[in-house]
């Protein structure tokens, strides 16, 4: 049975589902879920990221991380993890740039945070058996600070979505229309939003994301060190239906296809900081963009320019739709939560 008909069943059973619980099921379902069983990254799949557009993303992270080591005092062991790595193209590249950095490269214990198995098996394949796997940031060791790298990991935890009506806010679920087909609908919140706005409002929350935060705030707190998210959303608190499913590189409705697209929303910074702080933590934010361009991705654009002139121009396009504000320069935004009392490279106060 296919997973639109098995989520069919389950609401007739149980009655219609948040859309946070859709969201799990389509991406996580053992049989059919999309990351579970399909994922497609890359030119040929379904979505592409900053790691495979040029490798001057992963290059230049490998350097922040190497740069935020020794600003935590060169220990002696440092946990460099990342979640949600992709095909492992990423950490391949930081790992690939550290080399510029010896002692940081052989303080690092590699540790991938992965609850994909296909995912895994290429990562593997890429990255060989230094990295260590887990399923959760929870299972990381706790003994040594934490460098943390995390790209396109919190659009993919899912969020709830609100409506305001006439008669005040609303949850949307997914539920069954009269055909029998995958529909929205609506139930009165079961949550005191406290928030007024006009009707036809969607607001969402993601409790998955801030947990994530919560749980990286302790451990920086406790272990030292810093977290990296690097994803698309907003940085100041806002509305908006941000549901989306990506299938070949174009949008698709997200009900149509459950299981065979991947579905996301904007990452919600506000909350993200807010809960990372709750735990002793300090959080900064700013754009793609500008984090690029205090790490130098201009220079090393040139460099790469100079060693590859039949290459320039490709360069050149790669190094725009990283930054250019119309591509994912300023959509996309880098959030640093860290310990207290240092600043990770980059996120200085001007």
């Amino acid at each position: 049975m296919r997973l639109r008909e098995r989520l069919a069943e389950i609401i007739r059973q149980s009655g219609p589902m948040s859309v946070d619980a859709y969201m799990t099921h389509c991406l996580h379902d053992p049989q059919d879920g999309y990351y579970a069983t399909r994922p497609a990254i890359g030119a040929g799949g379904d979505f592409i990221t900053a790691p495979a557009i040029s490798q001057m993303f992963g290059e230049l992270i490998g350097l922040w991380a190497a740069e935020c080591w020794s600003r935590l005092g060169c220990p002696a062991r440092v946990i460099l993890a990342e979640a949600g790595p992709g095909d492992g193209t990423l950490m391949s590249d930081v790992l690939r740039a550290a080399r510029a950095a010896p002692d940081f490269l052989a303080a690092a214990e590699v540790w991938m945070v992965e609850v994909s198995p296909p995912l895994e098996a290429l990562q593997r394949i890429r990255l060989g058996e230094r990295p260590h796997w887990v399923r959760a940031v929870a299972d990381l060791p706790g003994d040594a600070p934490l460098i943390f790298i995390a790209n396109e990991l919190l659009d993919c935890l899912p969020a709830r979505q609100f409506l305001r009506t006439e008669a005040g806010w609303r949850e949307r679920l997914v539920g069954l229309n009269d055909a029998g087909d995958l529909a929205f609908g609506l139930r009165a919140a079961e949550l005191g939003l406290g928030i007024d706005a006009p009707p036809g409002t969607v607001m969402e929350t993601a409790p998955s994301q801030q947990a994530l935060a919560a749980e990286l705030g302790g451990r920086l707190a406790r272990q030292g060190g810093a977290a990296l998210l690097i994803d698309y959303g907003r940085a100041e608190q806002g509305m908006g239906d941000t549901l989306q499913a990506l299938k070949a590189h174009a949008k698709v409705d997200p009900l149509a296809c459950p299981g065979e697209a991947d579905l996301t929303v904007h990452a919600d910074f506000p909350a993200v900081m807010a809960a990372a702080e709750a735990q002793g933590a300090r959080a900064a934010i700013m754009t793609q963009s500008e984090f690029l361009g205090r790490l130098e991705i201009g220079v090393r654009a040139d460099a790469l320019c100079a060693a590859r002139p039949d290459r320039a121009d490709t360069i050149r396009r790669q190094l725009h739709r990283l930054t250019a504000a119309d591509q994912m320069g300023d959509l996309f935004k880098a959030c640093c939560l860290h310990s207290p009392g240092w600043t990770p490279p980059g996120f200085e106060t001007p």
